[in-house]
């Protein structure tokens, strides 16, 4: 008897063990970032007629100015102004809080594909410092930053 209760507490502890080694190993908490996006629209028309890749990078860009403000963009855009990848979007905000839109980033590949790498790194749980991180090391040999 003493033999079968031994066994029982054995492969009962057993048991126990591999249950709390499984439901630890899958967790149900979700790692992913849900991005703050514009609601598409308030974007003016021509921004909803773009791509989908192009409207998203315009409805984050527009409501993210703290973390793309720090973004660099390397298309040359320097040149006309812009003082950040926020800036290849964004021309301006009114005391009312309406956004005055560029329409740079229409056009651009290089702005909009800076603006999808920090969407999908932030997403992955990246902080902003590791996106800009990212952004010089991969987007500098376009030209030069347009962040002073």
């Amino acid at each position: 008897m003493y033999s079968k209760t031994r066994k029982l507490v054995f492969l009962l502890t057993v048991a126990a063990l591999i249950g709390a080694g499984i439901s630890a190993c899958s967790t149900s908490k979700s790692e992913a970032v849900h991005l703050y996006m514009a609601p598409l629209d308030q974007m003016p028309a021509h921004v909803q007629a773009a791509p989908v890749s192009v409207r998203e990078a315009y409805q984050f860009t527009s409501v993210t100015p703290e973390i793309m403000q720090d973004i660099p963009c390397y298309c040359g855009c320097g040149n006309i102004g812009h003082t950040s990848n926020y800036s290849c979007y964004v021309t301006g905000v009114d005391e009312g809080g309406r956004i005055a839109f560029d329409n740079h980033a229409l056009g651009c590949s290089i702005c909009v594909d800076i603006t999808q790498d920090v969407m999908r790194m932030l997403q992955d749980g990246k902080s902003p410092q590791d996106a800009r991180a990212y952004v010089d090391a991969a987007y500098a040999r376009y030209g030069p930053s347009n962040i002073p």
